[in-house]
């Protein structure tokens, strides 16, 4: 990408996967894809560049939608990416060809604004959690809707299909709870926009590598920790997000790395 075109000002929304959980500071503040992505272009553009991120983790695309993308679109930024229907595929019932609907409807509706738009799906997790042929069926279903939408849309939106990334699948990649990408994963999903977006991706040490197998919670003690908690907050109706605010509201300057 020319140095004129870099995009100067970025703003994020969507779930925890934008939101960056997974991959943690020392002091326990998520950073994650998005935070990467915005020092990528900070490193190329070789000075700060101002970043926006209202992601928070557990939304539904429905609140995602209504709470986070009139707020970053009045930011006016450059480049705005967006990530949701995550959490949708996951509940007992859900409309694939509705969900891809709002999402593009979304995209089209910033692209309107003048801003160049990506969507990003999240990784693919199936491979390691309960039920996971279900929401493999239903995650390739929902990444498929989204790339004929976006095809046959008349706008310009970028799409960066983690989803169908098979590296991306390793459990390497996953955190302890087998749901979020680790700081590798994050990495690499990072990596995949900033490829997409035609930047180069900054020099640096490999991110430090997660526990390996033997060292993560065996199947009781994983249920236990992470599996029925998440059961018990959908029965009950409530989120892990619940109280929580954007991270990065406002467009904050950010230091190339």
């Amino acid at each position: 990408m020319a140095l004129e075109s870099l995009p100067r000002t970025y703003a994020a929304i969507g779930d925890s996967f934008t939101e960056g959980m997974g991959d943690e500071l020392p002091d326990g503040t998520p950073r994650g894809w998005a935070d990467l992505v915005a020092i990528g272009l900070a490193h190329a553009a070789g000075e700060p560049v101002g970043y926006a991120n209202f992601a928070i983790r557990g939304r539904l695309l429905g609140p995602i939608l209504a709470e986070q993308l009139r707020p970053a679109i009045d930011l006016g930024p450059q480049l705005l990416t967006m990530n949701g229907g995550g959490n949708d595929i996951m509940r007992p019932r859900v409309s694939v060809a509705a969900t891809a609907d709002r999402l593009v409807s979304a995209a089209e509706r910033a692209s309107d604004a003048g801003i160049r738009v990506v969507v990003v799906s999240g990784g693919n997790p199936t491979d390691h959690i309960p039920l996971g042929p279900v929401f493999q069926r239903r995650g390739d279903e929902l990444a498929d809707a989204v790339r004929a939408r976006l095809d046959r849309s008349p706008h310009t939106i970028g799409y960066v299909d983690n989803w169908s990334d098979p590296e991306l699948r390793a459990l390497r990649y996953w955190s302890i709870d087998r749901l979020h990408l680790n700081s590798l994963g994050h990495a690499r999903a990072a990596a995949n926009v900033l490829a997409a977006l035609e930047v180069p991706v900054p020099a640096a040490g490999a991110p430090d590598e997660v526990a390996d197998e033997l060292q993560r919670p065996r199947t009781a003690e994983y249920w236990r920790e992470y599996v029925l908690p998440w059961i018990g907050r959908r029965l009950t109706g409530r989120s892990s997000g619940d109280g929580r605010t954007a991270k990065r509201p406002t467009l904050e300057p950010i230091a190339p790395a």
